[in-house]
């Protein structure tokens, strides 16, 4: 994995995307580790959140790469759209919650792998834009089908028709980031969010996580029964019993054992 670096901090991580001299752009190599880099993750049965930045402090992921992509024919555009779309599913269907702290450009195929996270942070000089239709192209890697789940069909449609780029500030008002801060305590203030979920219970995390992503696709009456079932297998944990029979003593609980 020579393009992706994974930090372990206790019952969190940080997976960096470590292509700075090319802005971390999204080439063949880069999908094929950061695929890698999170099937591996996935093993560790105890992490609890994970965080996704980009190396160097101009880009979290600058695209897709546009020369690997300038001599693909159809066939291959769509193959290459495929793969992009795997690995992108496999960060919005990772067990736990994953934050997106984006340190600095997040276009393309970069603004696409922050929305297959569940939650985004940006630095102030954070910048967010789909370019694409000034390529040739549309967004490849779920961006059309994501941005407009997350702010409606009309924004989604204007900035990817016009490719126009979004500051922070506009990102933070229009729902697509959570926090905006400064560029140095951008990972700090990252951490301490993947902490605070990680104190929590990890099952229960999860299963909201399902709901929530679970429900996007379905009618409200369905959500809802998800919803139910999901809320329904938290009671067969450990973790709920011990958490609700402190409550009920009024003791002090946080000793979560994830089972």
């Amino acid at each position: 994995m020579s393009f992706v670096e994974i930090q372990k901090n206790g019952k969190t991580a940080v997976l960096t995307i470590n292509r700075p001299e090319a802005l971390n752009a999204l080439n063949s190599q880069v999908l094929s580790d950061l695929k890698a880099a999170l099937d591996e993750l996935k093993k560790e049965a105890d992490l609890r959140c994970l965080i996704i930045t980009g190396a160097g402090p101009k880009s979290f992921v600058a695209g897709a790469d546009i020369g690997e992509m300038s001599t693909m024919n159809p066939k291959k555009g769509e193959a290459f759209g495929i793969a992009g779309n795997k690995v992108m599913s496999q960060v919005a269907s990772f067990p736990c919650p994953v934050i997106a702290a984006v340190n600095g450009y997040a276009l393309g195929g970069g603004f696409e792998l922050a929305l297959a996270c569940d939650l985004r942070l940006a630095s102030e000089k954070a910048r967010f834009a789909f370019p694409e239709t000034g390529l040739g192209i549309t967004p490849g890697f779920g961006g059309t089908q994501r941005l407009a789940r997350l702010v409606g069909p009309a924004l989604a449609s204007e900035l990817i028709f016009t490719g126009r780029t979004v500051k922070a500030d506009e990102a933070l008002a229009k729902g697509m980031v959570s926090q905006v801060c400064a560029p140095e305590e951008l990972l700090d203030k990252a951490q301490e969010l993947a902490d605070t979920i990680a104190g929590r219970a990890p099952i229960a995390i999860r299963q909201a996580k399902k709901a929530i992503r679970g429900g996007l696709d379905l009618t409200l009456e369905k959500g809802l029964d998800y919803e139910s079932e999901c809320f329904g297998e938290c009671f067969d944990s450990e973790d709920q019993k011990n958490a609700m029979k402190a409550f009920v003593e009024k003791q002090p609980f946080n000793d979560f054992q994830n089972r």
